[in-house]
């Protein structure tokens, strides 16, 4: 079996641990230091697609639509979210951590086409609360895959997100009917509640990691009123 080759390490801001970045042969992983693990591995990413095609479906006909998609991770969210939209749509990634992006302009690239390079692409680099703190109607569809799911994991400032008022703040931030759509590792019954509080309508669906099996994942979909 061929050995795995570290390729790069990241710190994670605000002391959120250490990123390792590997390949054995055609395969790529990113692990988290400690008891998580594996973060990302390039043969496992349907439910990352996933969250794409159930965020983007309302606006797959629509000209010149605005979608963010918060956290670049393998690139497999991007690409899925520009194969979604319309080719004269504009789609932004908010990457807080500079090495990930070099990681997928380099040997990373090609397992999800290479999205950087797509010219409907906007790449903001730093924390995508930026952009979802200006309380005007930007975007819509917005797609989160920034950690594990509604207690953030890997970057502590992600509770926020998570929290009642930054659902409130993400709220603003969408157009009318527009959808905000989270990944998740799994349920989350009292993250339902405060989505439906700050006053979304909110359904819930299972995305597999691997198409037609491996691990259960949540994707939550919450439609601006």
């Amino acid at each position: 079996m061929n050995p795995w080759v570290r390729l790069g390490k990241a710190h994670i801001p605000n002391n959120g641990g250490e990123l390792t970045f590997s390949q054995r042969a055609e395969e790529f992983s990113i692990r988290l230091s400690g008891i998580r693990g594996e973060l990302m591995n390039s043969r496992v990413y349907n439910s990352e697609k996933e969250l794409s095609q159930m965020g983007c479906a309302h606006i797959k006909l629509t000209e010149t639509s605005k979608v963010l998609v918060g956290g670049l991770g393998m690139g497999y969210t991007l690409s899925e979210a520009l194969r979604m939209v319309s080719t004269s749509s504009q789609v932004t990634v908010a990457e807080l951590i500079p090495e990930v992006v070099e990681w997928n302009r380099g040997p990373l690239g090609n397992c999800a086409n290479n999205p950087l390079d797509d010219p409907r692409t906007n790449l903001h680099m730093g924390d995508v609360r930026e952009l979802l703190t200006t309380h005007q109607p930007t975007f819509d569809a917005i797609l989160l895959d920034i950690d594990n799911g509604p207690e953030g994991l890997t970057h502590s400032d992600n509770n926020w997100i998570y929290s009642l008022p930054g659902l409130q703040d993400i709220y603003t931030v969408l157009r009318p009917k527009g959808m905000l759509a989270i990944w998740s590792a799994g349920p989350d019954y009292l993250f339902t509640t405060r989505l439906k509080k700050a006053g979304y309508e909110v359904s819930t669906r299972i995305a597999r990691s691997r198409k037609g099996k491996g691990s259960k994942h949540t994707i939550f979909l919450a439609k601006k009123r």
